[in-house]
């Protein structure tokens, strides 16, 4: 089973740090020392990637495809 979750990334010393939320530590069952398999990548949020399209004449659903297909890589 893989859970998504969202998690903001903080200053942990000298390193920085990801918080996992507890639903998803329960959702997967773990517990302190478990050792887990990280997918990191940069949250996009609309706003900021539907600005890079101002001016332009797009078609709206292409772009939705274009994203989701990105996603899914």
């Amino acid at each position: 089973m893989m859970v998504e979750t969202r998690s903001t990334v903080r200053r942990w010393g000298s390193s920085l740090a990801a918080v996992i939320p507890p639903e998803a530590l329960k959702a997967e069952g773990l517990r302190e020392g478990d050792e887990v398999i990280l997918e990191v990548r940069k949250a996009r949020r609309l706003e900021d990637l539907f600005g890079l399209f101002k001016n332009k004449k797009l078609d709206a659903q292409a772009v939705k495809d274009a994203i989701r297909a990105e996603d899914a890589e």
